[in-house]
């Protein structure tokens, strides 16, 4: 099929002339407003770089050519060479021509040029617009500020969450669910009112996509449209739940979290081969509602955690610290020290952003410029991630770290194994000895085995050569034991500050611990002998901490309601948005601890909330007050995700294969994704759910990057939602929806002999809901027209022009999953 290319149109940043303005002068309207993501970015790829290559020449004490790289100011003005940086133009950018090494009287760093992949961040990072922390501060870096914890504590997010009792008033008695009553009071507080509920098609849809990631099917419906029960809907929630699909689904929001991969990504790009393991860990997590304070410890500590003789607990808890494991790293760093605080440092910033909802990487330069946590603290933490051991050698290609997770079965089968080897390798050692030893005249002391052997009888010769090419192929055969990736302690010391990041510049050692602000006079103590990770899981889900359970019970009020409670989900530091309705996001967070952190129990009063289950029909009055329906007084209409649309085209044309968890990326572990033609063999036409397709960093499978999926190199709880041209010309265009919707028109065509059943029962499958009367004449026509135009030979089509008949049904059905009713949900 004929792909169509589309062209598109980037916007440039407008910029003015930054020469001849000192530092003070430069107009910061220049450069982008910062996202948190974007400064992120900056913080884990672009200071550090900055900070072990040109501060030492352009920095703080010294302004080589007058030029300063350590504030966002001094990039902008610039050195006697003109503005080293122009934010969204890299070719106009001084900083990027000298690392490009493209003038010979301007090459940075002057001893050695930065590798492709530095080089290709520092030109991301300008394109970005340069997202700078100081984009409206200007000042030096600062490496030892002094954090107020008094004032920090007050922030919001730091204080303990308080259960308050829900609201209760005249317009509030049909609100048994608590959440509706603090939704309601709020609604009435702004002037607001409550849309009418969603009718019972579209909730089973939408409740159905949320929970599973798939359509509900004809017969699921029609069950819940003859339950008059009071309870029947509150049944769906229990059915769906207890589905094996729900794991699926959700899972796939927490992977997002833990930045899944099943390719390193970056600088050497070789295949994860283990991922897979902490991916169906976390299906069956979630499917077996494991409480959520225990999937934290898990993947935080699950080699420190006692599992008795249980094999299979242990094992799941040795793959649950994958988490740690799972980020991208430059496995070719030459500085071994480097790298080492590198692989700390994403450590950091995804524990802190997953768990706590804090930019905790923010502070490995200096004391983080937004929020309560010291240089010092960062460093604490950074000495419990230096005490683990992740990696088992930082040698070029570097090697993550693995556990071995083999039955007892499986450890005796080697064993066994390993002893026929050994038994082989005797009897061959035994064979030779007693051919030299009939050797006249006897060898010479010094002769080597080979010349030895050659005055052994043909025969003798024989036999050995059997039984050594039986040793070779035994020795091949050799059963791998499973492994997964994972970290174990190792040795365990306390970390030196590193001067404005660098390892090569370290100021005090400070004692592992965790961050101050957050800490009370009870918190345990880390034990000398020990990394400090169990404690600091301990820590994190013992119930009083302010973040917790308020950040993940913001995570499942986003899945469901399409924002959090607070917007920034990822961030609920002082640069974050505050809640918009504080006193439930502590309610939820306070019951979600009560009852025993199960995830499974909040969603069910989240789906079953009156807020959840409303229309979303446009309401002009209440749209004129609250245009972003911040307030919840709709159910905000909203696309569905990349996996959803594909698995949901899967169910729709009955080719989608149930098969639960397992591998099928078609490589080995540790080998590279690409071959020496760069091609990627990675394989995407498999009928599993999307969650088991391969997520291969810097190659992404080219539907999910067009729908919106994630960077699968970062931490995002808040994937973007665009609406594009090429996203419906996929839908029309491409080879695998054709395919599947050839596999509807078939197996239309075989159920039935009446168009305006199967067009129903199409509808009923893409839709939920029946046709209406025009739908179905419309339809009627179309299939008509169309069979007569391709019988005339005046209408192309994917399919078999003697077979006119499937070709107008395949196209029908490409027109129904084409159509944005498919694709949102209402």
């Amino acid at each position: 099929m004929q792909r169509i290319a589309i062209c598109g149109v980037v916007l440039m940043m407008l910029l003015g002339p930054v020469t001849a303005r000192s530092e003070d002068e430069v107009d910061h309207r220049d450069t982008a407003q910062p996202t948190q993501d974007s400064l992120n970015f900056f913080e884990s790829k672009i200071r550090p770089l900055l900070i072990d290559h040109c501060h030492e020449c352009h920095g703080e004490d010294s302004q080589e050519s007058e030029l300063r790289v350590d504030t966002l100011a001094g990039m902008l003005t610039g050195g006697l060479a003109g503005a080293s940086l122009v934010p969204g133009k890299p070719a106009s950018s001084l900083l990027v021509t000298a690392v490009r090494y493209q003038d010979n009287d301007l090459k940075m760093p002057p001893d050695e040029k930065l590798p492709d992949v530095q080089i290709a961040d520092i030109i991301r990072w300008v394109e970005m617009g340069a997202p700078h922390p100081d984009t409206n501060t200007v000042g030096p870096i600062v490496q030892r500020g002094e954090v107020d914890l008094d004032q920090g504590r007050k922030h919001w997010a730091f204080q303990p969450p308080i259960k308050a009792t829900p609201p209760i008033g005249d317009a509030l008695t049909d609100a048994p669910n608590p959440i509706d009553a603090f939704v309601l009071a709020r609604l009435r507080a702004e002037g607001l009112h409550p849309n009418a509920p969603a009718d019972r098609r579209t909730l089973l849809r939408r409740v159905t996509f949320d929970l599973t990631g798939l359509p509900p099917t004809p017969e699921e419906i029609d069950s819940f449209l003859s339950d008059s029960s009071s309870h029947a809907f509150a049944k769906v929630v229990d059915r769906l739940l207890a589905s094996p699909q729900y794991g699926e689904r959700w899972a796939r929001h927490w992977l997002d979290v833990a930045r899944y991969a099943d390719s390193n990504g970056l600088d050497e790009n070789v295949v994860l081969g283990n991922a897979w393991r902490y991916r169906d860990y976390v299906v069956r997590s979630l499917n077996d509602d494991k409480p959520y304070n225990q999937f934290v410890v898990e993947q935080l500590a699950g080699d420190l955690l006692d599992s008795g003789n249980d094999v299979d607990l242990r094992h799941d808890r040795l793959i649950a610290t994958g988490f740690l494991v799972l980020g991208p790293k430059v496995l070719a760093e030459q500085d071994e020290a480097k790298m080492e605080m590198d692989i700390i440092d994403e450590q950091i910033d995804t524990v802190g952003r997953s768990l706590m909802g804090l930019t905790l990487g923010c502070a490995r330069c200096h004391t983080h410029k937004f929020d309560p946590i010291s240089h010092h603290d960062y460093y604490g933490l950074a000495g419990i991630f230096q005490s683990t051991q992740t990696m088992d050698s930082y040698k070029t290609v570097a090697e993550w770290h693995e556990n071995t997770i083999e039955t007892p079965e499986q450890a005796a089968e080697l064993k066994q194994h390993q002893q026929k080897i050994a038994d082989q390798e005797k009897l061959i050692a035994e064979k030779f000895a007693h051919a030299k030893s009939e050797l006249e005249p006897p060898s010479d002391a010094a002769a080597k085995p080979d010349e030895i052997e050659k005055r052994f009888s043909e025969e003798t010769r024989a036999e050995l050569k059997t039984l050594r090419d039986e040793l070779e192929r035994w020795k091949e055969e050799t059963p791998e034991l499973p492994t997964a990736m994972g970290v174990v302690d190792g040795d365990i010391a306390d970390t030196a500050v590193h001067l404005r990041g660098s390892h090569l510049t370290l100021g005090d050692v400070v004692p592992r611990r965790f961050p101050e602000v957050l800490m009370s006079d009870d918190d345990p103590s880390i034990p000398v002998d020990q990394s400090g990770r169990l404690e600091f899981a301990r820590w994190l889900t013992n119930g009083r901490h302010p973040l917790t359970a308020r950040v993940m019970v913001n995570r499942l009020w986003r899945g469901h309601f399409g924002k959090g409670l607070v917007p920034t989900v990822d961030n609920f530091g002082l640069k974050g948005s505050s809640p918009t309705h504080p006193e439930l996001l502590d309610w939820l967070a306070v019951r979600f601890v009560e009852e025993g952190w199960s995830i499974k129990a909040m969603h069910r009063m989240m789906v079953l909330s009156q807020t959840y289950q409303q229309s979303s029909d446009f309401g002009a009055f209440n749209a004129e007050l609250d245009p972003s329906n911040q307030f919840y007084w709709r159910f905000s209409v909203r696309r569905l995700e990349a996996e959803a649309i594909r698995d949901g085209l899967l169910a729709v044309s009955g080719q989608l294969d149930w098969t639960t968890g397992g591998n099928i990326m078609p490589y080995k572990n540790r080998e590279y994704v690409f071959n020496h033609t760069s091609q990627d063999k990675s394989r995407y036409d498999s009928k599993r759910r999307s969650i088991y397709v391969p997520v291969i960093r810097n190659h992404l499978y080219d539907m999910f990057q067009l729908f919106d999926y994630t960077d699968a190199s970062v931490l995002n709880g808040d994937r973007n939602t665009s609406t594009i041209a090429p996203q419906a010309l996929y839908l029309m265009n491409s080879e695998m929806v054709s395919d599947l919707t050839f596999a509807m028109a078939d197996r239309l065509l075989n159920e039935d002999t009446d168009s305006v059943r199967r067009i129903r029962r199409l509808y009923l499958e893409a839709y939920g809901r029946p046709p209406r009367d025009p739908e179905i004449s419309d339809g009627v026509r179309f299939l008509s027209r169309f069979e007569t135009l391709q019988r005339r030979g005046d209408v192309e089509s994917d399919g078999n022009a003697s077979d006119p008949e499937r070709s107008a049904w395949q196209a029908f059905c490409q027109a129904v999953v084409s159509s944005s009713e498919f694709v949102y949900l209402r």
